[in-house]
Formats: structure tokens, C-alpha cells, sequence
């Protein structure tokens, strides 16, 4: 095939564009309610903390769901060596979701709420987000055509679109009387149909990683082979159990929460296996080509590993009565929504992103510097909030109690790490993605190109500008 000219900015690097925006929106956000716990009232008239949490939390689960969309278009179509199914149904989804984004964005900063969780906007702005995503099925799986003969990685992202819809309706069940009257059943529905939507948009994730790895390494087994498609499974049946674990708490039924710790951690394990061996096939010369991708991926594999000790600590019945609803679970979402996801769709990103008419390499040594303070910064930030969430649990289980505001000076030097790391790594990360969306804009808006310095290891795919 023709070498990879990627200096248009199409639509399908939209997505990824807009996501890497929104991921540095939602860690700046974070960062000031950081701040609003150290220094109460901080902003308050502008961006109080009950704007500021559901404008940190909807970016990034925003970041996570364009990168995983975009990722998923781009790849399909290199899968394929055909265009989308209806390239026009792609430009209608991408400024579907733009436009109520922002709308979603907009709202929180006049206080208009109405939703639970990830979806703290008003309901109605839940529909163009549905049309939106149905757009997205109906692309997928006409792109795809027949299931014959498919690698892992086509499945995955087929069971991921579909039971991301499944259960963004289930997540509104609320709405309707009958299931919000029952507290039970409805924090149940709730939290089931939340757990179910991660692992719906991991399946788009480790789907994408899993054609990356095989782009990078040159090798075709990793997608037809037992262990991934065990992965496939495991993550099937973590997608429809491992919920479970998050109401351990709740009067419902014992043969769940049993179900969701025997499953709630092989996902990560077997992930980080696969992840591990394939690096021992990755030749030098790719590695060196795929530096960043590379990178973030070994990356990735860490942090499954750091996230699967916290997630068998915490799926103990015995051990989650105590970390239950303190920072020792927001630790786990950060360190998995960060250090896996984050970090996956950031290696995708590079693979996609970085063929520009403006070359990558004088950012080499920066990028090396600020990737290990990136990764640092994150232990270093989710140590503090472990250790914040052991004392808010030693607290929450103390008789007597001392006052909630006694035990949060007491808390004080463990939120200004947090704080710290958490700047530092923001700091990091807009420095990693800056070049990223820089180079795409200025390559889309400059006549001027440069010479093809593209090697024959990124010469197997087709080019952008022949796809969508």
C-alpha cells in the first residue's frame, strides 16, 4: 500500500482530536476541586464543587468514549481496507455528540442538573447522546459485513457497541416510578448498569489495543489466538457480572455478589498476561517507530497489575465493608481510568495522531521526561488517596466518632499530596497531548507538507486520506 499521508484532519481523528481536548478539560477540572478541598469556597461563585465534580467526571468519561469511538472508526477501516459503510452517518454522530457536550458542559456551569452518577444532566440531553450512538452501531456493523473468520478484536468491539447501548437505557430506568420507588432495586439497576457500561467501553478499548499491538509487532496471532479469545469471554461474562461487587452493601441476592468475586478480577489478569508476553515479540526497530504507542502500552500493562491488587483487596466482602465509599475506591477508578484506559487510548492516539507534516521528534526528549514524571505523579497521587481512604474507613468505623471536620485537618497532609501529584500530573499530561492536537491543526490549516520520513513498518496500513 501507499505510504501514510496523514496531514487531513478527517473525521474519524476528530474524535480522538475532541476526546484529548476533553481529557485535559476534565483533569483541570479535577485539579480545582482538588483545590476546594484544601482551601472551602475556593471559585465558589463560579464554579462551585457541585458544578465542578460533574464537569471533571463528564469529561473524561467523554475522553474515554470519543477516543474509543474514534479509535474503533479508524481501525475498522484499516481492518477492512474499505471506507465506511456511510461516511456522511460519521460526520451526522461526531457533531451529534459535540453539540451535547457541550450543551451537557454548558448546563452544569448555570447549575442545571437532573442525573444520576456519570450522567448528572438533564435526561433529555440523554436522547441525541442514544440517536448518536445507534448512528454509531449502524456504522459498525454494516462496516464490518460478515462475522466469518473475524479476529478477536472485530467481536470485542461488536459486543461492546451493542451492550454500550444496552445499558446506557438501563442506566435511565430511574426515571420511571416503578423502579425508582424501590431503593434497593433502584441503586442496584443503578450500579449494575454503570459496572456493565465500563466494561462495554473496555471492550472498544482492548479491542483497539489489540490491533495496535498487532500493527506494532507485525503479527497476526495475537487476535486468532486461545488466550484472546479468552479475554473476549472473560471480559463478556465481567461485562454482565463483575457489577456485582459495588453492592456488597445492598440486602440482594448472595449468589451475585459471589458470581461477580470469583469473575471481578480475571479481565485485568488475563489482559496484563497477554500484554506482557507480546512485548517479547516487539523488535527494536518497531519499538523504536511506535516510541510513544509503545510506551503507554507497557505502561498500561503496570497499572492493570496495580489496579488488580486494589480490586482483589477491595471485591473481600470482609474488606470492602471498610472501603466502601471512601477515596480508597475513587484510588481504583482513578488508577484504572488513568493508568489502563487513559493510557491505552493515549498510545492509540500516537499511533494515529503522529504522522504529521511536522515531525514528532524534537519532542522525543521531552516526551521521555514527562512520561515517567506522568507515571510517578500517578502513584504518587493514588498512594495519597489509598492512604486517605484508610483513615476516612479507620473513621467512618471508630466508636465514638470525632467530628467530621476534626477528622478532615487530620486528612490535610495526605489532600495536599493529592493535590500535588495531581498538578503535577496535569501538568504532564497536557504536555504529552499538546503536540498531538497542535500538529493536527496546524497540518490541516498549512498548504506546506513535509517529506515522507514514514518507515516501512507504518507502510502496511492503508493511508487516512483513501479512508474516511
Amino acid at each position: 500500500m501507499e505510504p501514510s499521508n496523514n496531514k487531513q484532519l478527517n473525521t474519524t481523528k476528530l474524535f480522538i482530536v475532541a476526546g484529548l481536548v476533553l481529557l485535559g478539560l476534565g483533569m483541570i477540572y479535577g485539579l480545582t476541586g482538588a483545590i476546594q478541598y484544601l482551601v472551602p469556597g475556593f471559585l465558589k461563585k463560579y464554579f462551585s464543587f457541585e458544578k465542578v465534580r460533574p464537569l471533571h467526571v463528564s469529561a473524561v468519561v467523554f475522553w474515554i468514549i470519543l477516543g474509543a469511538m474514534g479509535s474503533v472508526l479508524i481501525y475498522l477501516q484499516q481492518h477492512t481496507g474499505k471506507k465506511l459503510h456511510a461516511p456522511m452517518l460519521t460526520k451526522i454522530q461526531l457533531l451529534v455528540f459535540l453539540f451535547t457536550i457541550l450543551a451537557i458542559l454548558t448546563s452544569y456551569y448555570f447549575g442545571v442538573f437532573g442525573g444520576r452518577e456519570y450522567w448528572e444532566f438533564h435526561p433529555l440531553l440523554a436522547l441525541p447522546i442514544l440517536s448518536g450512538w445507534i448512528l454509531f452501531l449502524f456504522n459498525v456493523v454494516k462496516s464490518i459485513g460478515t462475522l466469518k473468520n473475524q479476529p478477536v478484536y472485530v467481536w470485542m468491539w461488536l459486543t461492546g457497541v451493542v451492550f454500550f447501548l444496552f445499558t446506557f437505557l438501563e442506566s435511565y430506568l430511574w426515571i420511571f416510578p416503578y423502579f425508582r420507588n424501590n431503593i434497593v432495586n433502584d441503586m442496584t439497576i443503578q450500579w449494575k448498569s454503570y459496572g456493565s457500561m465500563v466494561g462495554a467501553w473496555n471492550m472498544l478499548i482492548y479491542g483497539s489495543s489489540f490491533f495496535l499491538m498487532e500493527k506494532i509487532s507485525g503479527e497476526k496471532t495475537y487476535s486468532t489466538s486461545r488466550m484472546g479469545f479468552l479475554l473476549y469471554f472473560i471480559g463478556l461474562f465481567n461485562l454482565m457480572f463483575n457489577w456485582g461487587h459495588h453492592i456488597y452493601t445492598l440486602p440482594t441476592h448472595h449468589f451475585i455478589q459471589y458470581i461477580s468475586y470469583v469473575v471481578s478480577m480475571t479481565e485485568l489478569l488475563i489482559l496484563g498476561r497477554i500484554i506482557y508476553e507480546w512485548r517479547a515479540s516487539v523488535s527494536a526497530a518497531r519499538r523504536h517507530f511506535h516510541h510513544a504507542a509503545y510506551k503507554f502500552l507497557i505502561a498500561a500493562d503496570v497499572w492493570v497489575f496495580l489496579s488488580l491488587l486494589l480490586a482483589i483487596c477491595m471485591s473481600v466482602p470482609a474488606i470492602n465493608i471498610y472501603t466502601h465509599g471512601t477515596y480508597i475506591t475513587v484510588a481504583h477508578t482513578m488508577g484504572a481510568t488513568i493508568g489502563i484506559n487513559t493510557f491505552l487510548l493515549l498510545a492509540i492516539a500516537f499511533d494515529i495522531l503522529h504522522e504529521t507534516c511536522r515531525s514528532f521528534e524534537h519532542n522525543n526528549k521531552l516526551f521521555n521526561r514527562t512520561f515517567f514524571v506522568i507515571n510517578g505523579s500517578l502513584f504518587a497521587f493514588w498512594i495519597s488517596l489509598i492512604l486517605v481512604g484508610v483513615m476516612q474507613s479507620k473513621w467512618q468505623m471508630s466508636e465514638p466518632r470525632i467530628l467530621f471536620g476534626a477528622m478532615m485537618l487530620q486528612l490535610r497532609p495526605f489532600l495536599i499530596s493529592f493535590f500535588v501529584f495531581g498538578l503535577i500530573l496535569t501538568i504532564g499530561i497536557v504536555i504529552i497531548i499538546y503536540p498531538l492536537i497542535k500538529n493536527q491543526l496546524l497540518c490541516y490549516f498549512t498548504p506546506t507538507t513535509n517529506q515522507d520520513h514514514t518507515p516501512t513498518v507504518a507502510k502496511e496500513s492503508m493511508s487516512d486520506n483513501d479512508l474516511n
